[in-house]
């Protein structure tokens, strides 16, 4: 919403048909302007087919941010199924890398580049118990980005990440970390303001590194976690 807010034209990319319909209405209703389509970032096909819908809807790619994801389930790492393992890598590294590869495709053929942004967290940068697959996508996210940022830079093409502490999100509540009232305590007291943090709060963070106030911002792992990862 803040992209739109502050006159972006947006795709909007998810395998939940549903709620990715009801975000481009919410934004036509405020007056902005939209497009949705469905993307699973497990298959290359249907990321190339978003970067197109971009370029044919508003004419060319400027500013991508790379956020699906999933938890990756609750077992040590000894314990965790093979096929958990890789479908969490496969969404949240490679699908960071698929979408990354088709954005830079495009981005490298506009006269001024762009700018990405990929979704990493600060479990990609401590560990966290029980959450191997989760934490080890999320340090490759980390690598992916600094080292794409080097790769591009003499191409006008800015690559950083975002790394939340724990959001407020849908993510938060299906895993019951927000919904269980101890869980959620005990989450809350990791972060010094005692408290889970707001979707918008990242967002204005991902807005941020996309503006000209963040010319000289590339390879940065922009961490916003009420000093999680500070103590």
């Amino acid at each position: 919403m803040q992209f739109a807010d502050s006159g972006a034209s947006v795709v909007v990319a998810d395998v939940d048909d549903e709620g990715g319909q009801a975000t481009v209405e919410q934004i036509e209703s405020d007056g902005g302007e939209a497009v949705y389509v469905s993307t699973d970032v497990t298959d290359m096909d249907d990321v190339e087919a978003m970067v197109e819908t971009a370029v044919e809807e508003f004419g060319r790619l400027d500013y991508a941010v790379n956020n699906a994801g999933i938890s990756g389930g609750e077992d040590p790492a000894g314990d965790v199924p093979e096929e958990d393992w890789e479908q969490t890598i496969d969404i949240n590294l490679n699908g960071v890398w698929r979408s990354l590869k088709a954005e830079l495709g495009q981005m490298t053929d506009q006269d001024d580049g762009g700018v990405v942004i990929n979704m990493a967290s600060i479990l990609g940068k401590v560990g966290f118990e029980n959450s191997s697959a989760y934490v080890s996508a999320k340090h490759g996210v980390l690598g992916l980005t600094k080292t794409a940022a080097w790769e591009y830079a003499d191409q006008d093409i800015r690559v950083n990440a975002v790394c939340p502490g724990f959001i407020e999100t849908q993510m938060l509540e299906e895993a019951g970390i927000s919904t269980n009232e101890n869980v959620r305590e005990w989450i809350e007291g990791m972060h010094s303001q005692d408290r889970l943090g707001k979707p918008e709060e990242i967002a204005d963070a991902v807005l941020w590194l996309c503006s000209d106030g963040a010319s000289f911002t590339n390879g940065e792992a922009l961490t916003v976690d009420s000093g999680f990862t500070a103590k």
